[in-house]
C-alpha cells in the first residue's frame, strides 16, 4: 500500500511539475508588441541622437506632423499586429520617424491647411473645386515614394541602432497590399520592399549578407532573385542603380542632419505654423 501511495505520489509531482513549466514556458515566450515600443523607440532615439518624444501607441492611425509641438510620436497598433519582435517592432517606429524626418507628414498638413483657405477666400467655383479636390487628396495616405523615402530613412536607424533593417521588409511583407498585388499573386506592399532591399543591398551590403531568419523574408528572396539577376547582368541598369542609390542614401543623410540640428522642426514646420495661425485669425474676425 505504502509503494502504491508513493507511486502515486511520484507520478502527481511529475504531472504539476511538467504543468508549472509549461506554464511558465507560455508566459516567457509571449510577446506584446506594445509593451516594448517605449524601450525599443528610446534606443532608436539615443543611438541616432534624435530630439526626445513621448511615445503614445493607438487604436487607429494618427498623423505625427505636429511633433514639433507635441513632442508625442503615434505609433499605430494595428501597424504592431505585423510584428513578433524587437527588430520588427522597430521598423514600425522607425518608419514613422523617416516620415517625420522627411517632413512628410508635415507637408501634407500644410498643403490641406493652404487648400482649405484657397477654398474659402476664393470668389471661382473651379478654384473652389480643384482646391477642395487637393485638399481631400493631401489628407489621404502619403504617396508610394514618400513612404519608399521613410521606408529606407527609418532603415538607417534602425542600423544605427542595432536593429536589423531587414525586418522592415517582413513587417510590410505581412501588411494588406494593394487589391492588383493580391490578383496577380504579388506579394504585398513588392514595390516598397524591393527599394528597401535595393538600398539596403547597395548602401548595407553586409545587413543583406546577414539575413533574416524567417520563411517571409526567404519567400520575398526567392521571387525577388530573377530580377536582380536581370539587373546585374544588365551594365547599364547596374549602372543607373548604383547611381540612384549612392543619391537616395545622400538625400537621406542630409534629411536627417538637418533634423538633428534644427531639434527636429522643418521648414515644413514653419510653413503649416504660420498657415494655421492665418486661418485661426481669419476665423475670428
Amino acid at each position: 500500500m505504502k509503494k502504491v501511495l508513493c507511486s502515486l505520489f511520484l507520478m502527481a509531482s511529475f504531472v504539476l511539475n511538467a504543468n508549472a513549466a509549461t506554464t511558465t514556458t507560455t508566459k516567457t515566450n509571449t510577446y506584446v508588441p506594445s509593451d516594448r515600443v517605449e524601450t525599443v523607440g528610446k534606443q532608436i532615439i539615443s543611438k541616432n541622437n534624435l530630439p526626445t518624444v513621448t511615445f503614445k501607441v493607438t487604436e487607429t492611425a494618427a498623423s505625427n506632423a505636429d511633433i514639433a509641438t507635441t513632442n508625442v510620436l503615434y505609433i499605430n497598433k494595428q501597424d504592431l499586429n505585423y510584428t513578433g519582435n524587437d527588430n520588427e517592432v522597430a521598423a514600425v517606429i522607425a518608419q514613422e520617424f523617416g516620415a517625420v524626418i522627411n517632413s512628410s507628414a508635415t507637408k501634407n498638413k500644410a498643403f490641406a491647411n493652404l487648400t482649405t483657405a484657397i477654398a474659402g477666400n476664393v470668389t471661382s467655383e473651379n478654384l473652389q473645386n480643384a482646391a477642395a479636390l487637393a485638399n481631400t487628396l493631401s489628407k489621404t495616405s502619403m504617396s508610394t515614394k514618400q513612404q519608399m523615402n521613410a521606408d529606407v530613412t527609418g532603415c538607417d536607424l534602425m542600423i544605427a541602432a542595432g536593429y536589423n533593417p531587414l525586418a522592415m521588409i517582413v513587417v510590410l511583407g505581412k501588411m494588406d497590399g494593394s487589391v492588383m498585388e493580391a490578383i496577380s499573386g504579388t506579394p504585398a506592399n513588392i514595390k516598397r520592399t524591393m527599394n528597401i532591399y535595393d538600398y539596403l543591398s547597395y548602401n548595407y551590403p553586409s545587413k543583406v549578407t546577414a539575413g533574416y531568419g524567417c520563411k517571409e523574408y526567404k519567400n520575398f528572396v526567392a521571387y525577388i532573385e530573377p530580377t536582380i539577376k536581370e539587373r546585374n547582368s544588365n551594365s547599364k541598369k547596374l549602372a543607373k542603380f548604383k547611381k540612384e542609390q549612392a543619391k537616395l542614401k545622400l538625400q537621406r543623410s542630409k534629411d536627417l542632419a538637418k533634423y538633428k540640428a534644427t531639434g527636429g522642426t522643418t521648414g515644413w514646420d514653419a510653413s503649416y505654423t504660420i498657415l494655421q495661425n492665418l486661418m485661426n485669425s481669419s476665423e475670428t474676425k
